[in-house]
C-alpha cells in the first residue's frame, strides 16, 4: 500500500513521501497563482480551482487568500461560497455540499497525530518525524459555517445546518439544527 493509500485509508502514513510531496508542491503552485490573481479574472480563477480540486460544482466562489494541503482531496458543490483566509487541511477527503456558506477563517482539519509525544515523534537519525493519520470531513447541503470555526477530523455535518461563529466542531452534527460552542453542540432545531 502506498503512503497516499494509507493516508486516505486513515492509517498512519509518512507525510514526507515523495508522491505526497509532489502533490503538495503542485497545490502550492496553483494556490500561489490563484491567490495572486485579480478578482476580475473569473475564468482563470475557475480553471485553477477545477485543476486544484477533485470536484468543483458550478458557481463556486472562493475568496483569496485560500489555503489547502493538496487540493485534490476537496470536493465542493454548486453555489458554495468560501470566504477569505480559509484553511482546508485535506489529508483526507473534504466534501462540501451545494449552497454552502463558509465564513472567513474557517479551518477544516482531516489530519491528526497521537496524543502522547512518545507515540507521536519518531527519531530518525538527526531528524524527528511525526506519525500522522487522517479521517474525512463531510459537510452537507445548505450549511452555513460561521467565522473562525474549526472542524475536526472525521466530523460529518448534516444538511440545512448553521454552525455559530467560533465553534469547535469535534463531533457529528445532525441535519436541520443550529449548533455552536466549544465544543460545538446542538442548540435548537431549525
Amino acid at each position: 500500500m502506498t503512503e497516499k493509500e494509507k493516508m486516505l485509508n486513515g492509517d498512519f502514513y509518512d507525510s514526507r513521501d515523495p508522491e505526497l510531496i509532489k502533490m503538495y508542491h503542485n497545490a502550492r503552485k496553483l494556490l500561489k497563482e490563484y491567490n495572486g490573481l485579480d478578482s476580475e479574472l473569473t475564468e482563470e480563477r475557475e480553471n485553477i480551482l477545477t485543476e486544484l480540486f477533485s470536484f468543483k460544482g458550478k458557481r463556486v466562489w472562493i475568496e483569496t487568500p485560500f489555503f489547502c494541503d493538496y487540493g485534490e482531496n476537496i470536493s465542493i458543490g454548486e453555489n458554495t461560497f468560501v470566504n477569505t483566509n480559509c484553511m482546508f487541511i485535506d489529508n483526507n477527503k473534504i466534501t462540501i455540499g451545494k449552497n454552502g456558506l463558509i465564513a472567513p477563517y474557517v479551518q477544516i482539519y482531516t489530519a491528526s497525530h497521537p496524543l502522547k509525544a512518545a507515540d507521536r515523534i519518531l527519531e530518525d537519525g538527526n531528524q524527528s518525524r511525526y506519525l500522522t493519520s487522517s479521517k474525512p470531513v463531510k459537510i452537507g447541503n445548505n450549511v452555513w459555517v460561521g467565522g473562525n470555526s474549526v472542524i475536526f477530523p472525521g466530523v460529518t455535518i448534516g444538511d440545512n445546518v448553521t454552525i455559530g461563529a467560533g465553534s469547535v466542531v469535534t463531533k457529528n452534527i445532525s441535519s436541520n439544527v443550529l449548533a455552536y460552542g466549544n465544543p460545538c453542540k446542538v442548540i435548537s432545531e431549525l
